[in-house]
């Protein structure tokens, strides 16, 4: 019934499948398919399911995280940097970043989604959509940026939509994630909050104390919602998110 394609280089994907597993599988009797093989995004794939979560962001490191290939290069373990030593010498590699979607991907999800499929898209996403046209119009945000992980309230800025229902503020330590949000405010649900005036500045411009968090609209014959946190189990695993997630869900496949 649902598709989803999880973890990334800073998200692991073991924790993500603990929390949709307990969240979605156990507690709703959800069938889910989780992978996170990002080549297995396409339109074939999605047929035949109901709906798509996307957990990851979009970059990924095919010659490996950091440049390698010398006795220089160092490793962290336990707070100490540790020469990395090999005999024969590695090969230099540059460690580049590169972005995955490609853009038969991203019109897959844009036309799975208008065709009637809906979409659940968690934290780190609006990564992706810095790199795809498609996949942006479909989230409705490009990232910018995040502080160091840090507590923050998510707070209720619209309470008339059945995700809502039940749902006040709530508080979490986690990455607090900014955005472009590109679509109409009307649509937003919550928003996280610095209440202790923390300004987030990306890329030389001051992102504020407040950010959209939670947002849900119909997109063509489908649905879409976004919930913001999600680096940590442990926001995962509040318990008002975990309810937030089951109204999504009910909301999403149109069970509610």
């Amino acid at each position: 019934m649902v598709f989803a394609l999880m973890g990334d280089h800073y998200h692991n994907s073991e924790y993500i499948r603990t929390a949709l597993t307990r969240d979605i599988v156990k507690d709703m009797g959800i069938s889910v398919k989780m992978t996170d093989d990002y080549t297995s995004l396409n339109a074939e794939t999605l047929q035949g399911y109901r709906m798509l979560i996307v957990h990851r962001d979009g970059r990924i490191f095919p010659n490996g995280f950091g440049p390698l290939g010398g006795e220089r290069e160092t490793v962290e373990v336990s707070g100490k940097d540790i020469p990395v030593v090999s005999e024969p010498p590695l090969e230099p590699t540059s460690g580049k970043m590169m972005t995955w979607m490609q853009p038969h991907q991203g019109k897959a999800v844009r036309d799975f989604v208008q065709n009637g499929g809906s979409a659940l898209f968690f934290h780190n996403v609006t990564d992706v959509g810095s790199s795809n046209a498609d996949f942006r119009d479909v989230l409705g945000a490009v990232y910018a940026g995040h502080p160091e992980i840090r507590p923050f309230k998510v707070r209720v800025k619209r309470s008339d939509h059945p995700i809502m229902e039940g749902i006040t503020d709530f508080v979490v330590t986690d990455e607090q994630h900014y955005m472009v949000y590109d679509k109409d405010p009307a649509h937003i649900l919550m928003e996280s909050v610095n209440e202790d005036g923390f300004h987030y500045t990306y890329e030389g411009k001051d992102q504020g104390t407040t950010v959209p968090a939670v947002w849900a609209y119909e997109y063509g014959k489908g649905r879409v919602c976004y919930l913001e946190p999600g680096h940590l189990l442990t926001a995962h695993w509040n318990p008002m998110y975990r309810k937030l997630k089951h109204n999504a869900v009910r909301w999403l496949l149109r069970q509610s």
